[in-house]
């Protein structure tokens, strides 16, 4: 045996290299981890969320819901890097959110977010433009890209004045998606919308990411709205917003509405989400 050559060790890097391809895919896009937020008014400190932990991963629908004042919003601002936490922190592909940055963008519920001087394409190849991510040529090719993808690419060369507000959103939703954030952060985008719009919105939001699989983090007061929109739906108390729990809510959809196992799950979440107001109101 000693004339014989050595056996040559097994290859570790392959696996080493597979296993961590595995913790890179199972790994949060972005963490939430024990996160305080404050704001100032006149009179006093007012803490608007209280060491609120959650995890995001890469193509999750993942809505925040709970009661108006519960901080929702303010923790959406967070994420966006516009406000710091007082405890806690806000990591992204592990790296600590410190500033606002085009790997985070935000479509509010105001239909005045795009200047009026501008065309809908213009609006859509704003950012790309002003952040230098792209030059002017592939800028329009990226705007009539995403506009098509909205369904407004008839649309391009009018005014912001001249759609309604469900197509203003669309507009939004396209220049959001046009930089190609990490994250895609909706503060109740269609709160402002009539019934039937709203519906509408929430059927073309599942549509577009059923073909782009964008990753969104989405903020509702709505319960319907948030199990349709939502895969997983994080449920929030009031009066600092604390997380009270999570709802896997990917077996959902617009054609759920309705059903029984809808309804039930809907009525569970309102008794969880408003069970301590109960409780304080009968003492």
């Amino acid at each position: 045996m000693r004339g014989e050559p050595l056996a040559s060790p097994p290859a570790l890097t392959p696996t080493l290299s597979r296993e961590r391809e595995r913790e890179q895919d199972t790994a949060p896009l972005l963490q939430v981890d024990g996160v305080s937020l404050e704001y100032r008014t006149p009179e006093r400190v007012v803490r608007a969320t209280h060491r609120v932990s959650f995890d995001v991963h890469a193509a999750d629908r993942f809505v925040l819901l709970g009661p108006s004042g519960c901080g929702k919003s303010t923790l959406l601002k967070a994420v966006g890097g516009f406000i710091a936490p007082v405890e806690g922190e806000i990591r992204l592909d592990g790296q600590r959110v410190t500033q606002p940055g085009p790997d985070r963008i935000v479509v509010f519920q105001e239909f005045d977010q795009l200047p009026p001087w501008k065309t809908v394409k213009q609006n859509v190849m704003f950012p790309l433009l002003a952040s230098r991510t792209l030059g002017k040529k592939e800028a329009n090719e990226r705007a009539l890209h995403y506009l098509d993808k909205v369904g407004l690419a008839k649309f391009a060369d009018v005014h912001p004045h001249q759609l309604s507000g469900g197509m203003k959103q669309r507009v939004a939703i396209a220049r959001a998606l046009a930089m190609q954030p990490r994250v895609l952060l909706m503060d109740e985008p269609f709160a402002a919308l009539d019934a039937l719009t709203r519906r509408k919105m929430q059927q073309e939001l599942l549509e577009l990411w059923d073909e782009v699989r964008f990753t969104l983090l989405f903020v509702t007061h709505s319960i319907e709205e948030a199990l349709v929109v939502g895969n997983r739906v994080a449920l929030m108390s009031p009066h600092p917003g604390r997380m009270r729990a999570e709802v896997n809510s990917h077996g959902f959809s617009l054609a759920s509405l309705g059903g029984a196992e809808f309804q039930g799950t809907a009525q569970r979440i309102h008794d969880m989400l408003f069970e301590e107001e109960h409780a304080e109101a009968v003492a």
